[in-house]
């Protein structure tokens, strides 16, 4: 998956740039939001409102942005009401693609969604027609830069803290867990003193669909970064494995 795992570093970089230009902050608010109307506004007991609290302060989202947020999720405030929606369809190559969006008008989205599908070489598909191929997985991206200790170390540390796998990529490690223990293996990295890049509940691919025509690979990616770009998709995932030479 090493094309694959390239792509994710890039989406991590730009969600970056995003941060500072603050452009990734309604996106967050909206996950707040859905995640205290849906399960309460107690981040303890309400493990989707963790994670979204979490990964708003990793994107420096200011805390009264947050705390407006699951005011307005619970019923303090007044706002927009999200519904949650799944989009599924194929980029070209035959590749999977699954989009978890939160979105106020689905008649609007999902037009919006079609066009970009259509746009790229792709097509919108039913519902159920690629789900099936992915996995939620707790992910943990470990650096091997700066790492202090061994790969085989990093398993036997990963395995204790009841991770499923780890997979060595080109300059990263994969740890994969399972949603219900990813806040058990966090802290145990944690404790262990292992520093990692990224720490996230994702949908991993089951198989990959490695690509190697050069017009496929640009319009793949630029199918991806349309729909990340749109406000209303929270998520995209994807099975494509890409040669590092072309994603270069």
């Amino acid at each position: 998956m090493a094309g694959h795992s390239k792509w994710a570093n890039i989406k991590r970089r730009k969600a970056r740039v995003d941060a500072q230009k603050g452009k990734i902050f309604t996106k967050l608010a909206r996950e707040i939001i859905v995640a205290a109307r849906e399960g309460g506004d107690d981040i303890e007991t309400n493990f989707s409102l963790r994670l979204a609290v979490q990964k708003a302060r990793e994107n420096n989202m200011p805390n009264d942005n947050i705390q407006r947020a699951i005011q307005r999720g619970s019923g303090g405030l007044e706002g927009e009401s999200y519904d949650q929606v799944n989009y599924e369809g194929y980029a070209p190559g035959g590749v999977a693609v699954l989009l978890e969006a939160l979105t106020d008008n689905r008649n609007r989205t999902v037009a919006e969604v079609r066009h970009l599908f259509s746009r790229y070489g792709g097509s919108l598909g039913e519902s159920g027609c690629v789900a099936w191929m992915f996995e939620r997985k707790g992910l943990f991206i470990v650096k091997k830069e700066g790492l202090k200790i061994s790969e085989d170390d990093l398993m036997l540390i990963a395995l204790e803290a009841g991770a499923e796998d780890i997979k060595e990529e080109d300059d990263t490690y994969s740890i994969i867990t399972s949603p219900e223990l990813f806040e058990e293996v966090k802290d145990y990295l944690q404790k262990e003193k292992i520093a990692f890049e990224s720490a996230e509940v994702t949908m991993l691919p089951q198989n990959t669909v490695e690509i190697d025509n050069p017009d496929e690979v640009r319009r793949i990616l630029d199918l991806m970064e349309a729909l990340e770009d749109n406000d209303d998709i929270q998520n995209v995932y994807a099975n494509f494995e890409i040669p590092d030479a072309l994603m270069e």
